[in-house]
């Protein structure tokens, strides 16, 4: 059996980052992606699908994230229920993300306010910390943008 999801599609709100009591990030949003036909009135419709993120996937997507930004979802369907206030069961469907690709910068997209942001092309799994930060541009060997780098032939290992 196999339960993946793909999605791309923009944000319709900042993310929501909330920590569970023992302290796991968790964060929801929700993506609108359009669907492949119009309506009989020629207009584009678009179906509006909660994603949940944890841990430092969650702690990423509410940092980088912002309202209208196009972004890439993949993960798993989930079908939860409960029973509100009133004794009623309702089920809520969700994609549980394990991974998210942000498609595009603050500068290409529609931003949100606030001010400037550092920009984290991905983020997923393992791998959810990475940033362009000025501190790891200070380090880039390569950063002399074409300048020749003094490397002793005892530091190659050919």
């Amino acid at each position: 059996m196999l339960n993946r999801v793909i999605l791309i599609g923009r944000l319709t709100r900042d993310p929501e980052l909330r920590y569970t009591p023992s302290g796991v990030a968790v964060t929801q949003f929700t993506i609108a992606v359009d669907r492949p036909f119009t309506s009989q009135g020629g207009e584009r419709e678009a179906d509006f699908i909660p994603v949940v993120t944890w841990r430092q996937l969650a702690e990423t997507c509410a940092n980088y994230l912002r309202k209208g930004r196009l972004t890439a979802v993949e993960g798993r369907i989930q079908v939860r229920n409960y029973e509100n206030n009133e004794g009623k069961r309702v089920y809520v469907t969700e994609v549980i993300a394990d991974n998210v690709r942000f498609l595009e910068s603050n500068r290409e997209g529609a931003s949100g306010g606030g001010g400037p942001r550092e920009e984290a092309p991905f983020a997923g799994g393992g791998n959810a910390g990475r940033s362009n930060n000025n501190s790891s541009r200070n380090n880039d060997p390569f950063s002399d943008d074409g300048k020749p780098i003094d490397i002793s032939d005892d530091d190659l290992p050919f």
